[in-house]
């Protein structure tokens, strides 16, 4: 009898415990993208893409001259091709290769109407 019982509150428990665990919640979904990640072609947007350039290629594309060349004043079809042989590893780089593939076409191509934009 002891066995029956101790049977019937054991399949009682588990019984009453199946509910709990199929309510359980769902995990978590993954999390968005950083608001970084997203491309930002307002005015704003690529003024501050285009001063990540100016370390090397100097404020608003006017290099100080020397082996790095100015980007101000670039037919932007010439600038977007460059970025695209970067990119694709067809132009020798020390580190351009690796900066243009950070840059999605349009961000590309925005840059090259900036840098076509400014004067030399």
């Amino acid at each position: 009898m002891k066995n029956v019982l101790r049977c019937m509150l054991l399949a009682g428990f588990t019984a009453s415990a199946v509910p709990a665990i199929a309510q359980a919640p769902a995990a978590p979904a993954a999390p968005p993208a950083p608001a970084f990640a997203a491309s930002n072609l307002t005015p704003n947007g690529i003024r501050a893409m285009a001063a990540t350039c100016a370390a090397c290629h100097g404020t608003n594309g006017n290099s100080a001259g020397g082996a790095i060349p100015g980007l101000a004043g670039t037919n932007k079809e010439y600038f977007v091709n460059q970025m695209k042989a970067f990119r694709e590893g067809k132009r020798e780089a020390t580190i351009m290769h690796q900066l243009a593939k950070g840059y999605s076409e349009a961000e590309t191509n925005a840059l090259g109407d900036f840098f076509a934009a400014q004067k030399k």
